[in-house]
């Protein structure tokens, strides 16, 4: 299905369900791993505060970066948060004809509209288990972006399906910000060259707790690279967010993400399990996941996530997002006590 109405809000995010009276609740609404960062990146970071009197320098970062993926330097662009680069491709691209899929983060095509865009969405649809199918994006589309896997669905698509949308004269956008959430980032499409007008967006937001400190980045070929570099103010990333890309790169740290991932598989399943076990109140969990959240179908959603509040947690609403309706919602994934918890007062609500 496509449309072009522009519908939800596209500026909720799941931190305005923990702002404010919502800072003592429990979070299972913003996708962050929890105990990050680690204290080992805190000291690299604090580090770092002794050179605050010189300006940015990003070339080690970028470097490393590139090295960890197996590109040269100048198919990197380090960005203030991969949020950045949505706002850079908007305005640095003149593209005709921006298609986003949806349901996935609001983000791109917010950027895209306020860069003046009309944006067509495509719409995957639910009863398909929200999976891609290439041929509903327009052919003459020349920018496509789409997520992997995708916020808030959980869905991990498969890279040869994706790449059915590259060709030339598009560029296709692959957020993967929470790529290295998945066990071996199977599926991923950073570090390939030869798909035409690809461009790979990544977070470490997620991984490593750095939301406030803002670090992402883009991986492109040189020419959108540059395009995209003389649309950043000058120094856009700052030097503790620098010391932190670098640091994320090392064989310990990458070693370190990966254990995580495994983590995360293992508290999700049980989460699901909790979940599926609730089938007959009319709950219905997407799957299968393969993020650090699950999208959750519940009757009457709304009055569900006030009452679960009301105990003490902080859920994602799901019809922020173009393509879900109001009972849907987001769960981030958490440990088992926690989770374990969570579910005693879910059980308790739909009760």
């Amino acid at each position: 299905m496509r449309t072009d109405d522009c519908g939800p809000d596209l500026r909720h995010h799941g931190d305005a369900e923990v702002r404010d009276d919502g800072a003592a609740l429990v979070d299972l609404a913003v996708n962050v791993r929890t105990d990050t960062p680690p204290p080992w990146l805190r000291t690299r970071i604090a580090g770092s505060l002794s050179s605050l009197a010189a300006y940015p320098d990003g070339r080690a970062a970028r470097a490393a970066v590139a090295a960890r993926h197996g590109l040269p330097d100048d198919r990197v662009l380090l960005t203030a948060g991969a949020a950045e680069a949505f706002v850079l491709l908007a305005r640095a691209l003149g593209v005709r004809r921006p298609v986003v899929v949806h349901p996935q983060f609001t983000e791109p095509e917010a950027a895209l509209r306020d860069a003046g865009h009309t944006v067509e969405r495509v719409l995957l649809r639910p009863r398909d288990g929200f999976r891609l199918a290439p041929e509903a994006v327009p052919e003459d589309a020349d920018l496509v972006v789409i997520g992997n896997p995708t916020n808030p669905t959980s869905v991990l698509h498969p890279a040869g399906v994706i790449g059915r949308l590259a060709r030339p004269g598009r560029c296709l956008v692959v957020d993967e910000a929470f790529m290295d959430a998945v066990p071996g980032e199977r599926e991923t499409l950073a570090g390939r060259t030869d798909v035409p007008g690809l461009v790979v967006l990544r977070s470490l937001t997620k991984t490593w707790g750095l939301a406030g400190l803002r670090i992402g980045y883009v991986l492109a070929a040189p020419e959108i690279i540059t395009a995209l570099e003389r649309a950043q103010p000058l120094w856009p990333v700052s030097t503790p967010a620098l010391t932190a890309a670098e640091a994320c790169m090392t064989p310990a740290a990458l070693a370190e993400a990966g254990h995580a991932a495994h983590r995360i598989a293992a508290d999700r399943a049980h989460l699901v399990a909790g979940l599926t076990a609730l089938a007959d109140r009319g709950v219905s969990v997407t799957g299968p996941a393969e993020a650090p959240f699950v999208l959750v179908r519940v009757p009457g959603a709304a009055v569900v996530r006030h009452r679960l509040r009301d105990l003490g947690y902080a859920v994602r609403r799901g019809d922020t997002f173009p393509g879900l309706g109001e009972d849907w919602i987001r769960l981030a994934v958490r440990d088992r006590p926690t989770t374990d918890a969570f579910l005693t007062a879910l059980s308790a609500v739909l009760s």
